[in-house]
């Protein structure tokens, strides 16, 4: 996607009256267990809620949706010895597609995590699967 893609998505998501099943806002949060328990809910929530994809925005606040930019750069965080994209792609089963998406606007960063839901079964993070309801994240 390119950058005015990028911006449109983020607009459209930012418009949104609340959190939903399938979109989560935050702003530096770099607890990769955390990202991992989102991602597992996130994709099985979007299935339920037959969605394209759910969405881990970095850089929106999560109450008033305003854009403030993150520091959040997963692509060169390490968990142990183990880049994180490998880290979180091992313990998600079944394996699913994240899309790590960057982009800049208004001198501001951002970082969208565009993950496919799931398929077939729900999507586990370290053997344990998750959904959202409202919200709130939950093992399923």
């Amino acid at each position: 996607m390119d950058q005015a893609a990028l911006g449109s998505l983020l607009d459209r998501l930012i418009s949104l009256p609340a959190e939903t099943e399938w979109v989560e806002f935050k702003i530096n949060n770099v607890d990769p267990e955390q990202i991992g328990e989102y991602c597992s809910a996130l994709s099985n929530s979007a299935r339920l809620a037959d969605q394209s994809s759910g969405y881990l925005i970095f850089g929106v606040e999560n109450i008033t949706h305003k854009p403030v930019g993150t520091k959040v750069t997963l692509r060169q965080l390490k968990v142990g010895n183990e880049e994180f994209q490998n880290w979180l792609a091992n313990r998600l089963r079944p394996s699913i597609n994240i899309e790590f998406l960057t982009f800049s606007r208004d001198e501001r960063n951002f970082l969208i995590l565009k993950i496919h839901p799931a398929v077939g079964s729900p999507v586990q993070f370290s053997n344990i699967a998750y959904v959202r309801v409202g919200s709130a994240k939950r093992p399923l």
